[in-house]
C-alpha cells in the first residue's frame, strides 16, 4: 500500500517528466495535482522558460486537422489506450505514449504534450472531459488503429488516416518528408513501412519507447 510520501514522490517525478516534455503549468497541475506555484518553483526557476500561449481545449481540432496531424494523433492515442489496457495509470500512460510518439517520428514534434493531454482526456473522459468523445477503432482494410468520434461505425471502404496516407504517400512529398522510410528499399516495402508506423508503438511495451 502506497503512503502519502510515495504518492507525493510519484507526483514530483511525473511533474519533472512532464516539464521536460514541454507541458504547461496547468497541464502538470491537472495530471499530478501539484500546485502550479510549486511546479514553477521546482522546474521553471526562470519564468521565461514557462510554456505559454493558449492551451488546447477541444477534441474538435482532430476532425479538421490535416492528414499528417491526424496520423500522429492516432499514434499517440493507440499507444495510450494500449498502456491503459495493461493497467498503467493515466499519467504514466500519457508520458510513455508521448515518448513513444517522439521516438517514432521526426523532431520537432508536430503534436505538443499539451495537445496529447487534450487527446487522451477525451479518449478516457478524464481531466478536461466529463465523458469520452474519442475512441480507438481498427481499420478493416489495413488493420491500423485510429481515432474516431464515439459511436462511429467502421465500414469497409471508408479509408482511415493510414489508408489515406498509404494511398498518397508516393505522390506527396510532405508525407515522404514527415515519415521518411529506411534507405535502399523499394516502394512496396516503403508502403508496408508506413502501415507499420501504426503498429511500431506496440512492438515494445516494456520500455519508454518502441524498438526500431
Amino acid at each position: 500500500m502506497s503512503t502519502r510520501g510515495d504518492r507525493h514522490l510519484l507526483a514530483m517525478q511525473q511533474a519533472k517528466q512532464l516539464s521536460e516534455l514541454g507541458a504547461r503549468l496547468k497541464t502538470i497541475h491537472v495530471v499530478t495535482g501539484m500546485p502550479p506555484r510549486q511546479v514553477q518553483s521546482l522546474f521553471f526557476p526562470d519564468a521565461r522558460t514557462i510554456p505559454r500561449g493558449r492551451a488546447p481545449d477541444s477534441p474538435e481540432w482532430y476532425h479538421s486537422a490535416n492528414l499528417i496531424l491526424r496520423t500522429d494523433a492516432c499514434l499517440i492515442g493507440a499507444k495510450y489506450r494500449q498502456l491503459r489496457g495493461q493497467g498503467l495509470s493515466a499519467a504514466e500512460s500519457l508520458i510513455l505514449a508521448y515518448r513513444a510518439y517522439q521516438s517514432a517520428t521526426q523532431m520537432p514534434s508536430r503534436i505538443s504534450l499539451d495537445r496529447a493531454f487534450n487527446l487522451v482526456s477525451y479518449i478516457d473522459g478524464i481531466w478536461l472531459a466529463r465523458a469520452p468523445t474519442l475512441t480507438i477503432l481498427v481499420c478493416p482494410e489495413c488493420g491500423c488503429e485510429f481515432l474516431a468520434a464515439v459511436g462511429t461505425v467502421v465500414r469497409t471502404g471508408e479509408a482511415c488516416p493510414f489508408c489515406k496516407l498509404l494511398a498518397r504517400f508516393h505522390i506527396d512529398h510532405r508525407l515522404q518528408a514527415s515519415y521518411p522510410p529506411r534507405p535502399a528499399i523499394d516502394m512496396t516495402e516503403r508502403q508496408l513501412g508506413m502501415v507499420a508506423l501504426s503498429h511500431v508503438l506496440s512492438l515494445d511495451s516494456t520500455g519508454d519507447s518502441p524498438q526500431k
